[in-house]
């Protein structure tokens, strides 16, 4: 199932093709969501369509969402209990990009911690519809990741959910890389 697998501190991030609504093992997944909060394509279609319709009632309040910002709810009928929204930017149009992606994956690290979420599952979030090259927002996440690592005291686990092949292939090779220089520091 796990393609990579990468310890910082305390940490391990895995990397596995799949289905973020399949993650039956985490405490929380991580929804790509638009600002609305709504339903819609991708990942937000995915998890709308299997949480049900409680999880758009649920989200109402919290709209709209911010370029960076995260917001979680519970996990409705999913197996996990709890959904953190983020909104990722759309590439070439929200500026700073890479500080706004950077921002969800703390935010929603952040939200995880508070909750004393133990286990956690991403998707690439702004790579599909939102135009971001997946190369580049997985040096962002990872590189993000390892920033705030230390300060983590109850995820334990963190795992990216790439859709295709060619989306894990790129995240592995990414963090073997991004391991090879921080070893070498």
């Amino acid at each position: 199932m796990c393609a990579v697998k990468k310890f910082i501190d305390k940490v391990t991030i895995e990397c596995i093709k799949g289905d973020i609504t399949n993650q039956n093992d985490v405490k929380a997944i991580v929804n790509a969501a638009n600002s609305r909060l709504g339903p819609g394509g991708g990942v937000a279609g995915a998890i709308h369509e299997k949480a049900g319709p409680g999880l758009e009632q649920e989200c109402k309040p919290y709209a709209p969402l911010k370029a960076g910002e995260a917001v979680i709810t519970t996990g409705q009928k999913l197996p996990n209990n709890y959904i953190i929204h983020c909104l990722g930017p759309v590439c070439g149009l929200d500026h700073p990009e890479d500080e706004l992606l950077a921002s969800c994956y703390k935010e929603a690290l952040k939200l995880a911690e508070s909750y004393h979420i133990t286990s956690i599952a991403f998707p690439s979030i702004s790579t599909g519809n939102f135009g971001f090259p997946l190369d580049h927002a997985a040096n962002v996440a990872f590189t993000t990741i390892k920033e705030i690592s230390k300060d983590l005291k109850y995820i334990r686990l963190i795992r990216f959910v790439l859709f295709s092949q060619h989306a894990l292939d790129v995240h592995k090779r990414v963090l073997e890389d991004l391991f090879k220089s921080w070893n070498k520091s």
